[in-house]
């Protein structure tokens, strides 16, 4: 295998998933990086829930 066709594996599933779910995964993704820099991060788990209300309503 060569790295482009490993990299798009790995993205595969996420591509193909519904705009829902790929949506909530940018969102999550976007937040965990902001938080990557902060000493003691808190909270995420509320985050990522209210991400998911926010979604699927």
């Amino acid at each position: 295998m060569n790295r482009k066709s490993d990299v798009e594996g790995v993205q595969e599933p996420i591509t193909s998933a519904p705009t829902e779910v790929r949506l909530i995964i940018e969102r999550v993704l976007k937040l965990e990086k902001e938080k990557l820099y902060q000493r003691t991060p808190r909270h995420i788990n509320d985050d990522i829930l209210a991400i998911i209300k926010e979604t699927v309503q």
